[in-house]
């Protein structure tokens, strides 16, 4: 069984001190970790749009307004709840092949 993840980006405010320690938002590694990215998109998001892509020949474009559209794609590819907003940008799509082999898909 699998367990489930905590997906949420943390922030300094989030970081438990148990001794309750204030952390400085000025400190060179707080300030860093702000500029480490976004976090990255579940492996089953991946998968899923890059099925939905393959099976009904969708550009980038294409893909992501299906996504943005329909209930049950977003059901598929993991989304908790419909969404009006695009689970990503049709850009992130490249980095979802990077990822993702073509024999993973047939």
């Amino acid at each position: 069984m699998y367990k489930p993840i905590d997906k949420s980006q943390h922030t300094f405010l989030d970081f438990n001190q148990p001794m309750g320690l204030h952390m400085n938002s000025d400190n060179r590694w707080i300030k860093m970790a702000g500029c480490i990215g976004n976090d990255a998109k579940p492996l089953r998001m991946a998968l899923g749009a890059l099925i939905i892509q393959t099976k009904f020949q969708f550009s980038n474009r294409e893909l992501v307004e299906q996504l943005t559209e329909n209930p049950y794609l977003q059901c598929f590819i993991g989304l908790p709840g419909y969404q009006e907003e695009a689970p990503f940008d049709a850009s992130t799509l490249v980095l979802f092949r990077k990822r993702i082999s073509a024999e993973m898909l047939s």
